[in-house]
């Protein structure tokens, strides 16, 4: 398949979604990590002086059998921006052609050059959103399976949390070590303490965006606080928390902002690093390597709790 084609294609589905004629101008690279191809492209049909950030838009591109992948990060995306607690790129339209997939995002000028209440505001927001509860649901899950960045993510309804990380997040993670040949030896051990070490902690559940690191987080032009790149779920708030910390944390002023909305409950300094073992064995299932050593690492300092 020519590459010409599937950008004629992505022409049509914007034109078809947005109701505004769509011919590809400017197109340009901007990464995307190990996982996509991203692009920045912009409306030809538009004068270069009056183009604005409307006529442009983010396009990710992948392998025509990750296009799930896009479609469950795009309503990840809307049902974020139905709180209306924190900004996220609006997804516009989502498919496939020929071999590829790909998903066509709102297109935000980013910057990290902000001040401490930009932070401050990221954290606030972040809490608004964990707060905020739809229809006050009493289970752990989301309305289909996702991924955390391309491996699937498992989101059965549990109305228990412990049983609900147990099984669909560490127990699904090491089960996809195991078929890797990755043998964590004190791997049993810690999923069966899995509801000891929850015991007592009944969180209600959180709408989270599921992997939300530093490079999963930025600021528009103007400071607005922004996250993007979501593995949805309704879980307990702490996990998005614990992974802002697991490489190198967020600034301070991120956590007094949260802290002010959303106070953390006590004993979240214990389960954050069980939370981060999941994103641990994740990066030792997409990457291998010293992730294992680290993976090892962490089960014998969460052990420690028992």
């Amino acid at each position: 398949m020519s590459d010409r084609q599937i950008w004629t294609d992505i022409e049509a589905n914007i034109t078809q979604a947005t109701g505004q004629q769509f011919a590809l101008g400017d197109r340009r690279s901007i990464g995307g990590g190990c996982i996509n191809q991203v692009y920045s492209i912009a409306n030809s049909l538009v004068s270069s002086s009056t183009l604005d950030r409307s006529d442009r838009y983010f396009v990710k591109l992948n392998q025509a059998n990750l296009v799930e992948m896009f479609a469950a990060e795009a309503r990840g995306l809307i049902e974020i921006a139905a709180t209306a607690t924190i900004k996220v790129p609006i997804p516009i339209c989502w498919g496939t052609s020929g071999d590829r997939s790909y998903l066509v995002l709102e297109y935000l000028e980013l910057t990290n050059k902000v001040n401490e209440q930009s932070w401050h505001e990221l954290g606030s927001n972040l809490a608004k959103l964990h707060r905020h509860q739809i229809n006050d649901r009493a289970a752990f899950g989301w309305h289909t399976n996702n991924t955390i960045a391309s491996t699937p993510q498992i989101n059965i309804w549990q109305e228990d949390w412990a049983n609900f990380f147990m099984h669909h997040r560490i127990g699904y993670q090491l089960e996809l070590a195991r078929c890797k040949g990755g043998n964590f030896a004190k791997a049993t051990t810690l999923l069966n303490a899995i509801p000891q070490l929850l015991d007592g902690h009944q969180p209600k559940p959180s709408l989270v965006h599921g992997d939300l690191w530093g490079g999963n987080a930025s600021f528009t032009s103007t400071g607005i606080p922004i996250i993007y790149d979501p593995a949805t779920y309704w879980g307990d708030r702490e996990v998005d928390l614990a992974l802002t910390e697991l490489f190198g944390g967020f600034p301070t002023a991120f956590y007094q902002g949260y802290d002010r909305v959303y106070p953390v409950d006590s004993g979240y300094s214990q389960r954050k690093a069980l939370y981060n073992l999941y994103h641990i064995l994740n990066h030792y299932n997409l990457f291998g390597g010293s992730y294992h050593s680290q993976a090892e690492r962490s089960i014998d300092s969460i052990l420690k709790y028992l």
